[in-house]
């Protein structure tokens, strides 16, 4: 992956963060792997723990953020979720998959909010 993609990656992910933090969501890893992937975010919210796909984009050019959420995407995010949930079994409560979709504007990051995107 190129520098300038790492880069943009970790300034939505760092926006997407802020974001969960000021909805009263507690972040718990960032950029946790395992065989199956990475997750980006993995927060607590009241009971529920949530992963976090972070989606970044310069513009819609190539089509918004979130539409990078393929199928085969998405079944990733599902084993590393429950690979997760293995490793941490204190966590024994509802969890769900979030897509938060980061784009750059002039007026500020445009952020848009998933919840359940992945079933």
């Amino acid at each position: 992956m190129s520098s300038r993609k790492q880069s943009l990656g970790r300034w939505g992910e760092a926006r997407a963060a802020d974001f969960l933090a000021d909805q009263g969501y507690q972040i718990l890893e960032r950029n946790w792997r395992c065989e199956y992937g990475e997750v980006d975010l993995v927060a607590k919210h009241g009971p529920v723990l949530v992963f976090v796909e972070v989606k970044a984009r310069l513009s819609q050019r190539f089509g918004y953020p979130e539409e990078a959420v393929t199928p085969a995407k998405q079944q990733h995010l599902i084993e590393a979720a429950q690979s997760y949930l293995q490793a941490h079994p204190e966590h024994d409560g509802d969890w769900r998959i979030d897509v938060i979709a980061v784009q750059r504007s002039p007026n500020g990051p445009q952020i848009h909010h998933i919840e359940n995107a992945v079933a």
